[in-house]
């Protein structure tokens, strides 16, 4: 009995698991062709169980329709989700799909990254500013490491900065440049919402974020690293929405954590010279 039970328990599991594949597949659009005839072929085989009344043509269309299908899907070659070299690149990839092709439609982009500083060149929040903001409903979250954290920007700084062959930059003066930036863009007049953050350290890898939500949703992860070349020699992984949903929910999350987890500014983008609450460290140094 207790094998029967178990027998019943591994069924149960491969037909959950069954489901959840179709349900991953329908949400991101993908092989519904296959699934719409099966439906048909299912119900053409139901119907001929209780009678002859179906038209024969009718039957053999449905028979070759499948067929045909079958030997179709045979000679597509395999899906560029399940191939390392369509997830895996470094920033160079950018010069062949570069960034505005990937804001051009979008309305939820979410941005963390220590300094952000490249990222957020002029050129890029000029494109956000004409693409996503311009937008009724249109969203930017951006979250970067909080200046006022010494210890934590010591830390990063030693794995950004230190551990680079060919640096062009310092951590400590990109956050300066970027809090800057980001403080005048909060202030901008825009149809959408542009919104950012502070987060007390940094867990080592950014996040860009474009549409997660929708099915052509994208995430892109820059793993730090403990040594490069240069910042642009960082391995990315790029996911896009039905390539594996546990993982792209899972970096999805992340940010939304973090997100959480960061402190709003406390300067007004119309008092950005206001003096500042010393954090920990500051009042340590100072003493």
């Amino acid at each position: 009995m207790g094998i029967a039970v178990l027998d019943s328990a591994q069924e149960l599991g491969v037909g959950v698991r069954w489901l959840q594949r179709i349900g991953r597949d329908f949400k991101a659009r993908q092989h519904i062709d296959a699934y719409a005839l099966t439906a048909v072929v299912f119900a053409f085989a139901f119907l001929s169980i209780f009678g002859d009344k179906l038209d024969v043509d009718l039957r053999w269309a449905v028979l070759f329709s499948g067929v045909g299908l079958l030997l179709y899907r045979l000679t597509l070659p395999a899906e560029s989700a399940e191939s390392p070299t369509g997830l895996l690149h470094d920033r160079s990839v950018y010069d062949e799909v570069p960034l505005s092709s990937l804001l051009s439609q979008a309305r939820d982009v979410r941005v963390f990254a220590p300094s952000a500083v490249n990222l957020l060149s002029a050129q890029t929040c000029e494109l956000i500013r004409n693409t996503v903001l311009a937008r009724e409903k249109g969203n930017v979250r951006i979250v970067i490491l909080d200046s006022l954290e010494k210890a934590a920007v010591r830390q990063a700084a030693k794995q950004l900065d230190d551990s680079v062959e060919f640096p062009v930059q310092r951590l400590p003066s990109a956050l300066d440049s970027t809090m800057e930036r980001l403080r005048l863009m909060s202030g901008w007049k825009t149809a959408g919402e542009f919104e950012y953050r502070l987060l007390s350290y940094s867990p080592g890898f950014s996040l860009v974020l474009v549409d997660p939500e929708t099915p052509r949703g994208r995430v892109i992860v820059e793993i730090h690293g403990f040594h490069n070349a240069s910042t642009s020699s960082r391995m990315h992984l790029e996911l896009t929405r039905g390539s594996d949903e546990r993982w792209y929910t899972y970096w999805v999350n992340q940010f939304d954590h973090m997100w959480e987890a960061a402190r709003r500014d406390d300067v007004t983008p119309f008092s950005a010279g206001a003096p500042r609450p010393a954090s920990g460290d500051v009042v340590e140094a100072q003493e």
